[in-house]
């Protein structure tokens, strides 16, 4: 299994500015998954930014509702993170996350990390 993820990069955002970040899966992925991101920023550890399951139900770091939105697309194995309203303290990298359950074992899977720069 393999992780994608693009959006970020070497471009800066400005602060309240928007960006989209996605991230699909490859390989052999059995139905039953969630997808998510973490970050994290220089200096911090990785924290939870949002997470979403097969069915759309979805969890966010409470610090973050509203102004980020994760969403999927099954028949691609893609995950988006739309990230609105963008604050100086939002900068980080950005990983991608799979977690695939099979039976009463959990595999989890990673990406590469996406930068994220927002400017003041």
């Amino acid at each position: 299994v393999q992780l994608q993820a693009s959006g970020g990069g070497l471009v800066q955002v400005p602060a309240g500015g928007s960006l989209r970040l996605s991230c699909t899966a490859s390989g052999n992925i059995a139905s039953i998954n969630t997808m998510g991101w973490y970050r994290q920023a220089p200096g911090k550890q990785r924290e939870f930014v949002a997470a979403i399951n097969p069915i759309g139900m979805t969890s966010y770091e409470d610090s973050l509702k509203g102004r980020f939105t994760i969403s999927r697309d099954n028949a691609t194995d893609t995950a988006y993170l739309q990230m609105n309203n963008l604050k100086p303290e939002d900068t980080a990298v950005y990983y991608c996350h799979l977690a695939v359950a099979v039976g009463l074992k959990i595999t989890e899977y990673w990406g590469q990390g996406t930068l994220v720069t927002v400017s003041s």
